[in-house]
């Protein structure tokens, strides 16, 4: 070994920048790794002789965890254990202290322990990863014979026995499993820790090191664990995941294990993918999610395998269930090596027995290997048997694990083989953060999501969606619709189309009847309709409720529309789904379901506001309010203020009206929950310019969503302003001093109409600048109510809404009504103005200008 006596940062960082040119001219990451480790032996050696002197002798420096085992990325820990005698000598214990505080003037910074060897044992008998770490340890320099004493104090013969250890092991993953909700394909996946990264490759590594006496994964292929190719193929995913790690290392300049956005496209670009767009940046990330579900499958049957070697109470007698398949301690096998080259049903088979078998933990590894050898059988032929087609609809039809089984079939490799359109999406991310997942587990969470509606222990989630679901006389269909309802992104034109073009070939292939084939067409092509409308759409408006049952047309199509669209909000991002969304729904489907019911025709518009209107009096009147001052706050209103309202809002607002006086204005109040499950914010005040920008920038400051926002502005010069708004994580506002500090700021801030009273101090989300999306105004015209329906389509950024309203009194519009959606990183607003003059916007060069300045404004 050749030390380096004088390290220093310019040796450390000379080094560094050979290694990141070594990286980019295609050096494989292994060899980096080793000249890593190598290079920092000889620096720590040499370190370490020079400091102690011949004190050096009587101790020994040790590398552990990934220095242990040569795989040192970038940034990684360099994990040291100083290993002493049982009595230390004051002598040597401040030499290692001026080892350590020398390292750390050179940026090396190293994690470090000093023990003794009984120490050692003492440490890793309390904890398994204690003695983990300590079996990936490495000599470095000192006394041998303390290395060698470690190594046997911690040996299986001593502690943590291999079946113990292994148990451990197993909890441990599960655990970390959990911690990121049981998939590796949320859209900043984390590498190293999460399911499918490289700690499934070292847990199996570490189980192996214990029971065999190896410390290569190649000793599972002569233990017959692996064959050849599945081992090739987990060095493969390890070599990839490597690269990726050290790419991400130099791009983040620390240990950075999360692709995060910040990285995903430089990482296209660093490990060689090209293209236009997204395509580049879209592919990386789909390779990267497939090769984790490799690791993950290969650790699965790998597991399973070492359970039965290790786990002394494993119980081989088989079950038998069919001249195929057996049972084998509670998992299903094979009956013998060729069950699927006489029998090719047999590969979806399999999955319509464990769905019969709940009891069943899964299949046995060599049954999982068996059917990844036997894949290419599923071809043309087999996928227009119509056995292969039966079974698989009884698949669908089954009263359980439907979406396990499903799982079960898209990680052997089953589905994308037995539907070659579900394939493309398999590790298909989208590059924007509405979907927090990539397609394949969005449309198995949807599923998943529709099986619980069925299902009597989750009923209190949903009440209304699970009484629906238990109208739905064909659930399969429901499943079906959720299978392809976005199997169509990626391949260009819409997704919907697409869509149901692959599933009305889906349905001929499996014979089913033409009513069910045109059901889940339409549920494919229309699966947005009614997200669109509820969130879109002003739902008070009769109009609206009638255009849209005449679009759904049968009662049937809505109850199959209004859970396929509820499944889908929740298996689309965590946090998409909230009481508001729920109850705009809930409110769209009743109210749709009424008037197919009862007929299409829509009330008149008219009458239903003096119906409010009189309802509301009435409801005034109990209060105690007398006759005059209802008249007197009622003749501020229009016909449309009551259209829009439900009787109980309007008196809420009027009852407030006629109990302020005018030199308490501005009146703001706060109702903590409304019928559509969100907070509305009132606000009541003599109109001037600015009012809307002013509020909808304070509530962002606050720290609050705007959902919608009705504007009205009476006879006689005051305004009727209601805002929508939850909390940014999305719940309702309940803490009573959150909505005194919300009123009382919104109050105090409406008094003073200067402009530096609502600028914007939020800073813009971390993500968001990584997404690029052109803003877009497209103008409708309104012709029922005289107004211009303007859609803004834009990036969200913080102030967008109070931007939006300064354009707005810029251009002496009067802004009625505001729907509001952000998806993401994408704000879908809607915006409904007419000019000073109470008339809708028609010059086309007061609309391009118009146009214009809200780009400017929002750029």
């Amino acid at each position: 070994m050749r030390y380096t006596l004088f390290p220093s940062k310019e040796s450390l960082q000379a080094f560094g920048a050979e290694l990141e040119r070594r990286f980019r001219a295609g050096t494989a990451v292994s060899e980096l790794l080793c000249a890593r480790a190598a290079f920092m032996d000889a620096l720590l050696a040499g370190s370490f002789r020079r400091c102690l002197g011949a004190a050096a002798d009587k101790a020994c420096l040790v590398a552990v965890g990934g220095y242990g085992r040569r795989e040192l990325h970038p940034y990684s820990d360099i994990d040291l254990l100083v290993l002493v005698p049982d009595h230390v000598p004051p002598r040597l214990e401040s030499a290692l202290s001026a080892l350590f505080a020398a390292l750390w003037d050179i940026g090396l910074k190293p994690g470090h322990s000093v023990r003794t060897v009984a120490q050692c044992e003492e440490e890793a008998i309390k904890d398994q990863t204690v003695v983990t770490n300590l079996m990936d340890a490495r000599w470095i320099f000192g006394d041998r014979a303390l290395f060698a004493a470690m190594q046997a104090r911690i040996g299986p013969d001593r502690i943590w026995p291999s079946p113990a250890f292994f148990k451990a092991k197993l909890e441990e993953q599960a655990a970390r499993y959990r911690k990121y909700h049981d998939t590796a394909y949320k859209l900043e996946p984390n590498l190293k820790e999460g399911p499918g990264g490289l700690r499934d490759i070292q847990t199996i590594a570490w189980v192996v090191k214990r029971h065999f006496p190896t410390a290569t994964l190649h000793e599972l292929v002569a233990q017959g664990c692996l064959s050849e190719d599945e081992y090739q193929e987990l060095e493969q995913a390890r070599n990839m995941l490597w690269r990726i790690r050290f790419a991400l290392h130099l791009l983040a300049g620390r240990a950075e294990e999360r692709i995060l956005f910040d990285y995903q496209r430089p990482l296209a670009q660093a490990l060689g993918y090209a293209g236009q767009g997204n395509a580049p940046v879209e592919a990386f990330m789909q390779d990267y999610f497939r090769t984790v579900q490799s690791v993950q499958r290969l650790s699965e049957m790998l597991l399973q395998l070492l359970e039965e070697t290790l786990c002394p109470d494993f119980n081989a007698e088989p079950e038998i269930l069919d001249a195929h398949f057996q049972v084998v301690n509670q998992h299903l096998e094979i009956r013998h090596p060729n069950v699927f080259a006489d029998y090719p049903l047999g590969l979806l088979e399999v999955f319509l027995h464990l769905n019969r078998h709940p009891e069943l933990k899964g299949l046995r590894a060599h049954t999982v290997r068996a059917i990844r050898q036997n894949l290419h059988r599923i071809d043309q032929n087999f996928r227009n048997d119509p056995r292969a087609c039966r079974i698989f609809l009884e698949i669908l039809r089954g009263p359980s694990g439907v979406t396990q089984q499903l799982r079960r079939m898209n990680r052997y490799g089953v589905l994308g083989a037995y539907l070659p359109e579900f394939a493309p999406i398999v590790g298909r991310m989208q590059y924007d953060l509405f979907h927090a997942y990539t397609v394949d587990e969005h449309v198995l969470f949807v599923v998943r999501n529709l099986r619980r509606l069925g299902q009597a222990e989750f009923r209190h989630e949903l009440p209304l969606a699970s009484d629906v679901f238990a109208l739905v006389a064909k659930p399969e269909l429901l499943y079906l619709a959720g299978l392809y309802h976005d199997i169509g992104k990626g391949r260009g034109g819409d997704h919907s189309v697409v869509g149901e073009q692959l599933v009305r070939e889906f349905c001929r292939r499996h014979g089913l009847a033409e009513h069910d084939t045109r059901l889940v067409c339409w549920l494919v092509r229309h699966h947005l309709l009614m997200s669109l409308t509820a969130q879109r759409k002003d739902l008070s408006d009769p109009e609206v409720i009638r255009e849209f049952a005449c679009q759904v047309g049968s009662e049937e199509r809505l109850n199959y529309l209004y859970l396929l669209t509820v499944a889908d909000i929740r298996g689309t991002h965590p946090t998409l789904w909230n009481a508001w969304r729920d109850s705009l729904l809930r409110e769209l489907y009743l109210a749709t379901r009424d008037r197919l019911r009862y007929g299409l025709e829509a009330p008149d518009a008219a009458a239903r506001a003096a119906e409010t209107q009189r309802d509301t009096r009435a409801l005034l009147l109990r209060l105690g309010l007398d006759a005059a001052t209802v008249e007197r706050v009622f003749a501020h209103f229009s016909a449309a203020y009551f259209l829009r309202g439900q009787p109980e809002e309007c008196a809420w607002q009027a009852l407030a009206i006629a109990q302020t006086p005018e030199h308490a204005l501005p009146l703001v109040l706060l109702r903590p929950q409304n019928r559509r499950g969100s907070a509305e914010v009132f606000v009541y005040m003599r109109d001037r310019d600015a009012i809307f920008a002013q509020t909808a920038a304070l509530l962002e400051q606050l720290g609050l969503t705007v959902l919608a926002a009705r504007l009205e502005t009476t006879q006689d010069g005051y305004v009727v302003n209601s805002f929508l708004v939850l909390e940014r994580d999305g719940q309702p506002i309940l803490d009573l001093s959150r909505q005194y500090q919300i009123v009382t700021r919104l109050q105090r801030c409406l008094k003073d109409p200067r402009p530096s009273c609502f600028a914007i101090e939020r800073r813009p989300n971390r993500r968001l600048r990584h997404f690029s999306i052109p803003t877009q105004v497209h103008f409708y015209p309104d012709a029922k109510h005289g107004r211009t329906m303007l859609e803004l389509i834009a990036a969200d950024r913080p102030g967008l809404l109070a931007r939006v309203g300064e354009v707005f009194e810029r251009f002496r519009l009067r802004l009625h009504e505001a729907r509001i959606a952000t998806l993401g990183n994408r704000a879908e607003d809607i915006f409904f103005l007419t000019d000073c003059q109470g008339q809708p916007l028609t010059c086309e060069e007061s609309r391009t200008a118009l146009a214009q300045a809200l780009a400017e404004a929002i750029a």
